[in-house]
């Protein structure tokens, strides 16, 4: 009854969980400024997560391997929802900044030399298929802007170059202990990128709240607890494989509940897009690129029951 339940509800369940997200964000960020989203989201999420790991007594990392979870956690978390918030917030749609951040094991493929991995030429071609499909999506955005296109590469390689990060340095971190130490880690240096901005207003708070409790407890937390009840059951590649299904997800959300509308160029640039990321995430001889689908703090290797 168990694994009906799991194959049946928590493989859709998972992937509607995740590409909310990008929904949620442009709502939030329609309500607030940018970087007070991202506040508001480390600043709930962070103690409840930790909370969380203290209940189920998660393993915490100390001395140097805490200050390497840190850097991963500024990297995955500042660098990476801090561009793409702002993104949002120059009317990058929903589906493009999900498609940016599906090519994420496209970019980990560059960057395999720094964990001694090879690159095939299936894995080059699928860098260029990726990057094809992301051109044909924003190339009849009406609200496009090269500032937002750079701030989604930002926040790809904010999240890349954190699971690269994490893989070499902390790879037997429990997750759920990572993920907590992340977002926490993460709230103080969101608050000191709001005093920057100088810009606090929030224009419609109820819109913000709910936003943000969405994010807190779906995005969060219940995705990423979900994410790893898959993972013990499953491996990473099966797990990975649902990526492939957020940016199509992602476009149809936007479409019915915040209008962005689903030009045929946005469609045929997802298609060429997630045909890029399977040729990129093919499995290698030491099976990384794969598993770089699954975001770090969801990998096997890193949950423990």
């Amino acid at each position: 009854m168990q694994d009906r339940l799991m194959n049946g509800v928590a493989q859709p369940a998972f992937v509607l969980m995740w590409s909310s997200a990008f929904i949620v964000g442009i709502i939030g960020v329609g309500a607030a400024p940018p970087m007070v989203v991202l506040l508001g989201r480390y600043a709930v999420a962070g103690p409840l997560l930790v909370l969380y790991g203290l209940a189920v007594h998660a393993v915490w990392p100390r001395g140097r391997q805490l200050r390497h979870v840190m850097v991963a956690g500024l990297l995955m978390q500042i660098v990476q929802f801090g561009a793409f918030y702002t993104a949002m917030g120059e009317h990058v749609s929903a589906a493009v900044i999900s498609l940016v951040q599906g090519l994420n094991p496209v970019v980990i493929a560059l960057f395999s030399g720094v964990l001694g991995e090879h690159i095939s030429r299936r894995q080059w071609l699928g860098f260029g298929v990726g990057g094809l499909g992301v051109a044909l999506a924003v190339s009849d955005q009406s609200n496009f802007t090269w500032l937002g296109l750079l701030l989604c590469v930002i926040g790809l390689l904010g999240l890349s170059l954190g699971t690269v990060y994490q893989k070499k340095f902390t790879p037997t971190v429990d997750s759920r202990a990572a993920t907590a130490v992340h977002q926490l880690f993460s709230a103080p240096f969101a608050g000191l990128l709001v005093l920057l901005s100088g810009n606090f207003h929030i224009s419609d708070p109820g819109r913000f709240a709910g936003a943000l409790t969405w994010m807190v407890l779906i995005n969060s937390m219940g995705a990423f607890l979900l994410l790893n009840a898959m993972l013990r059951r499953w491996d990473a590649t099966r797990v990975g494989r649902l990526f492939f299904a957020t940016p199509v997800t992602t476009a149809v959300l936007a479409w019915l509940f915040i209008a962005q509308p689903l030009h045929p160029m946005t469609i045929a640039g997802l298609a060429v897009g997630i045909l890029g990321m399977v040729l990129a995430s093919r499995r290698t001889p030491s099976g990384a690129t794969s598993e770089a689908l699954v975001p770090a703090v969801g990998r096997p290797e890193l949950a423990r029951a």
